[in-house]
């Protein structure tokens, strides 16, 4: 296990730290409380053993500012065992009320810590399993099973925080809408099995685009998502006009570059997208606007030939 030891005296927390050392587990020290609440944040330990009287911040506080660090986050709570040299009834209760776990004395016996290290890492043992499982549900939850781009659930809960955000610092705010051409069309020629792996290989590229606009700083944040059957979308926070443009004709481009058989879709001959998109300079009031703009822009590209991008 990770250890972060808390103790204001040096030759205890050497003492401790050698015994937890010898029986296996890596030991971070920390002086007093505040100094512990950072190092929290930085080494994410597995167990804390947290000494009371310290200066600067004692140990009860430090178990508090911890427990309100965790109470932000899925599923965690790191066990602190509080260490004291007075295990009074007083303690006892504090400590618990501070959000300790366990209490034991600085001069335990080398059988007893062992024990309670061995009980400790199958906590920690139990805790990594757990975080493995909730991060797979919730991957399953927000994420469209057959793409695996954000699901449309998911995408109208980021998209409502993302925009609350912009609204509050008058920061600009772009969406594209897209759809595949001909798609029925495409099914109808190669069958289902075709057409999921076709909007399996869009996806792949729709979330290309987005991390290569995030990296060159076109967007902060720009993701992908499935609408709905042959409908996309890309979220673009943060965009100016003419990086809405370039990532429009990005996603376009990529999608006809790859040359995806489409025998039916007119005279291109290979799959392709039509996109329509929106930006506001100021994002305020309400998302429905920027939609309906949007969705007026793809039925205006698909008007005039399909695979291409208008922007409004």
């Amino acid at each position: 296990m990770r250890i972060l030891l808390v103790d204001d005296s040096r030759a205890v927390a050497s003492v401790i730290g050698a015994r937890l050392t010898t029986i296996g587990h890596e030991v971070i020290v920390a002086e007093n409380g505040e100094v512990a609440v950072a190092r929290f944040r930085d080494a994410r330990p597995d167990l804390l053993l947290m000494d009371i009287e310290m200066p600067v911040m004692n140990g009860f506080e430090a178990a508090e500012r911890i427990r309100a660090l965790e109470a932000n986050e899925d599923c965690a709570w790191t066990p602190i065992i509080f260490l004291t040299a007075s295990d009074t009834p007083e303690n006892l209760v504090t400590a618990i009320e501070a959000g300790g776990d366990d209490f034991i004395a600085k001069s335990v016996p080398e059988v007893v810590l062992e024990a309670k290290m061995k009980a400790m890492a199958r906590i920690a043992s139990l805790r990594a399993e757990l975080a493995r499982a909730n991060r797979k549900l919730a991957s399953l939850a927000n994420c469209d099973g057959l793409t695996g781009l954000y699901n449309r659930r998911h995408m109208d809960t980021r998209l409502d925080a993302l925009w609350a955000q912009a609204t509050r610092t008058g920061a600009p705010f772009g969406l594209l809408m897209l759809d595949v051409d001909n798609f029925k069309l495409y099914n109808d020629h190669y069958g289902h099995q075709a057409g999921d792996d076709c909007l399996r290989a869009i996806a792949r590229i729709l979330a290309d685009v987005c991390e290569k606009a995030n990296g060159a700083g076109l967007a902060q944040g720009a993701f992908a998502a499935r609408y709905g059957g042959e409908e996309f979308s890309m979220i673009l926070p943060s965009v100016s006009q003419d990086a809405c443009a370039r990532v429009a004709g990005a996603a376009v481009a990529a999608v006809r570059g790859v040359a995806i058989p489409h025998a039916r879709n007119a005279d291109l001959g290979v799959v392709t997208l039509s996109l329509g998109g929106t930006r506001t300079a100021r994002a305020e009031g309400s998302l429905v606007p920027l939609f309906r703009a949007a969705d007026g822009k793809l039925y205006e590209a698909k008007r005039l030939g399909r695979n291409r991008a208008e922007l409004g």
